[in-house]
């Protein structure tokens, strides 16, 4: 990856939604050379997708929550993957210290919220868990 492609990156993530050309003119090549990186790192996986930032409020129903999670022994691939085939969990980070990751979960009701904890919690190779439920998001 060259200083191009992060350029193209940070443009991206600012809004994924501009146009080939537009991008090709803030970043001085052309639009062919703009569609060729975008797809080459969608091909090798450095960007995974696209998605929707939407306002806080109209996301003010879901029930938001921090996961901590300490892993068993050499299993962090392996939770990892299963941690990812679930809908809710919006973020996984590795981190050091007590927990080994921080998931950050997302789930329209306290039902669907309760499920996926007992489910997670399943997971062959967590050791424990702590979960904090995010009350309101101040920035």
């Amino acid at each position: 990856m060259d200083e191009i492609d992060r350029r193209l990156l940070s443009l991206l993530r600012q809004d994924a939604r501009e146009s080939a050309a537009a991008l090709a003119k803030k970043l001085k090549v052309s639009r062919g050379t703009i569609q060729n990186r975008i797809a080459r790192m969608l091909a090798r996986g450095d960007i995974q997708g696209f998605t929707v930032r939407i306002r806080p409020d109209l996301d003010s129903a879901r029930v938001r929550a921090i996961m901590c999670v300490a892993i068993e022994g050499e299993r962090s691939a392996k939770v990892t993957r299963a941690l990812r085939g679930y809908a809710e969990v919006e973020r996984i980070h590795t981190t050091n210290g007590r927990w080994d990751l921080v998931i950050e979960l997302a789930t329209d009701s306290l039902e669907g919220f309760s499920r996926v904890l007992d489910e997670i919690r399943t997971v062959e190779g967590i050791a424990s868990t702590e979960t904090s439920l995010l009350l309101a998001t101040l920035k």
